[in-house]
This record gives structure tokens, C-alpha cells and sequence, in this order.
């Protein structure tokens, strides 16, 4: 590693993201990004990246996982069939129709 690269890398904090990375990122989304928004991009994601830094200082020791902030209680009803409504109810509205039959655009 050169001493000017060497010298970059050590002014950039691990969790800054290169201008190239999002770049790349942009070219595999195929969005065409002007330098403006590469260089906003840039510094949202590293400020991001500095967020979630701080994030993983937390010490989370002897506390469960949870998956969600609050308890969630289940509403469960019997899965039972039922006929509500006639094929004729069921395409009453339907723009176009064979007999008791949805009738939609040919896909292949």
C-alpha cells in the first residue's frame, strides 16, 4: 500500500463509507446519481454506519430478545369454509366475464 493511500485510509474512520462504494451500490440499483447526490449519499450512509456503531456499544447481557417492544396477543379464528356468496355475485362486477368466470387478457 502506498504512503498516500496508507495516509487515507487512516484519516477515514472504519465506519465511513468511499464515494466508490456507493457508486457501485448505485450502479447494481441502475440509478444514475449526479456527484451531488453520490457525495449526500456518501455522508448519509457513513452517518448511518456511525449510528449503528453507537448502537452496538450498548451492553445487552442477560436481556432476552425480543420481537416486539410490546406483547402481542392472538386473535385466532377457525379456519372454516364457508359460501357467502354465488359464482354469479362473485363476477357481477367484473369488466369482462365467461359465464360464471373471471375473463382476463392472454399473458403468453
Amino acid at each position: 500500500m502506498s504512503s498516500e493511500n496508507r495516509t487515507k485510509s487512516e484519516n477515514k474512520s472504519k465506519n465511513e463509507i468511499e464515494i466508490e462504494t456507493v457508486e457501485r451500490m448505485a450502479k447494481m440499483a441502475r440509478l444514475n446519481l449526479s456527484g451531488s447526490q453520490l457525495h449526500e449519499y456518501t455522508q448519509q450512509m457513513s452517518t448511518v454506519l456511525k449510528y449503528f456503531e453507537e448502537i452496538s456499544l450498548v451492553d445487552t447481557r442477560g436481556i432476552e430478545p425480543m420481537v416486539t417492544p410490546s406483547e402481542i396477543e392472538s386473535f385466532w379464528r377457525e379456519d372454516v369454509a364457508k359460501n357467502e356468496y354465488s359464482a354469479e355475485e362473485m363476477v357481477a362486477n367484473a369488466p369482462l366475464r365467461s359465464g360464471s368466470l373471471f375473463k382476463v387478457p392472454q399473458v403468453v
